[in-house]
């Protein structure tokens, strides 16, 4: 007997794990990103009245894509369609029915070419990573819109307005030419490694969808370094985002408590992506030339060097991140390079770096009130450190960093009593 239950727990497991590759799939052959999410929608609604009846099928992905499509082929049949566009559309509904076959259960993977097409110059370059990531990974505009600290409602209205552009602009669902790709590449490399950070973000185990946005994004890396083999900021991107992950079973204690990077267990890092990642590395370092993602690449290095040395050169992540400040100073990296110099070159150092950001940058960005929080701990200036800590905790999304900032404010007070 299927329960509702399970049927709601597999369309949100098909949902999550295909909705990007059915969209694109969608989207390509229509040319309409709106009319293809839609279709996709209803197909999703008509499942969780149709699978408790008649059982979940071997091959949810394709039934979705089967019943979209048919949506999409009824919504072109009644809407002010141009014939050329209703007869691609049929094509590439009886395309999916094909995909129904045994011989031929899966359908092609075209997340890139919806991420190029996200990216397209014509569209403008602030909505480039939000609209990739709602319309390649799926996530919601309420979500995007906290990680760029915008309404959700101007969120939304900026991503109608970008879905609109590409179906009235005709941008097409491609991957651009091999000349055109270097000049593309800055707003796709940003695009993923967004998705990256949001995935990053929710590897505290309290959103099972974000958990699955760093898989994704490495994904999205990996088919777009088949594209551009000898692209060292690709290469840079997709060694960056493995540095990372190995680093995911550490990041909480046996407890579940997070743990921040200088007291991570090096034994729980994965050996293998480490390999992986050192080795990409080394391959974009044979081109002349280095970007900011293949510094941020080396960075990682750095840091995953302590699990044979068991120190963390400080000294050479100071200068990796004078680098990185020069190439792109944004505020993260910044923010980073004051961790790193108050280590490095002391306290004082530190919290100069974090002194010179403008206030209109670090009202509400967390990760400077926790750095900050820490500097003037360590110096001794615990009523500051306390006021850091307190908005640090506040601006905090995440539970486990909340606790994990609650316990350090509760040791530094105590000691100070």
């Amino acid at each position: 007997m299927v329960t509702n239950h399970d049927v709601g727990r597999a369309t949100e497991r098909v949902a999550r794990q295909s909705y990007g590759k059915l969209i694109a799939f969608l989207a390509a052959r229509s040319g309409d990103v709106p009319a293809a999410e839609d279709a996709l929608s209803d197909a999703l609604a008509a499942a969780l009245n149709a699978w408790p009846e008649r059982g979940i099928p071997d091959n949810p992905e394709a039934w979705l894509l089967v019943a979209a499509r048919r949506n999409l082929y009824g919504a072109a049949r009644h809407a002010n369609v141009k014939a050329a566009a209703r007869e691609t559309i049929t094509l590439a509904f009886e395309e999916a029915e094909e995909r129904m076959n045994a011989d031929a259960p899966a359908f092609p993977d075209e997340r890139l070419k919806l991420l190029f097409t996200c990216t397209h110059p014509a569209i403008d370059r602030s909505v480039h990573t939000p609209l990739m990531l709602q319309t390649v990974l799926g996530v919601d505009a309420r979500t995007i819109a906290q990680a760029f600290i915008v309404s959700p409602e101007t969120m939304s209205q900026r991503l109608v307005r970008a879905k609109t552009k590409i179906r009235e602009a005709h941008i097409p669902f491609s991957v651009p030419d091999r000349s055109l790709l270097p000049e593309r590449l800055t707003g796709v490399l940003s695009a993923i490694y967004a998705a990256y950070g949001l995935g990053w973000d929710g590897l505290d185990g309290e959103d099972g969808k974000r958990n699955s946005l760093a898989d994704e994004a490495i994904w999205l890396g990996r088919a777009l370094l088949a594209t551009m083999p000898q692209e060292p900021e690709a290469i840079g991107l997709l060694s960056l985002m493995l540095y990372c992950e190995a680093r995911r079973a550490a990041r909480r204690d046996a407890d579940g408590r997070y743990v921040p990077l200088a007291e991570q267990d090096t034994a729980r890092w994965n050996a293998i992506m480490m390999a992986e990642a050192d080795g990409l590395l080394r391959q974009a370092g044979a081109f002349d030339h280095f970007g900011p993602f293949q510094c941020q690449g080396a960075i990682q290095s750095v840091h995953c060097e302590r699990r044979r040395s068991g120190v963390t050169d400080w000294m050479a992540l100071a200068k990796l991140y004078e680098a990185l400040v020069l190439m792109k100073p944004t505020v993260g990296a910044r923010v980073s390079q004051a961790a790193v110099v108050g280590q490095a070159l002391g306290l004082a150092a530190g919290l100069q770096k974090l002194n010179q950001l403008a206030e209109r940058d670090i009202l509400s960005y967390q990760p400077y009130w926790a750095v900050r929080a820490h500097l003037l701990a360590e110096a001794g200036e615990t009523e500051s450190a306390a006021a850091a800590y307190r908005t640090a905790i506040g601006l905090s999304d995440s539970s486990a960093v909340r606790e994990f900032l609650q316990a350090r404010l509760d040791t530094i007070l105590s000691d100070g009593n």
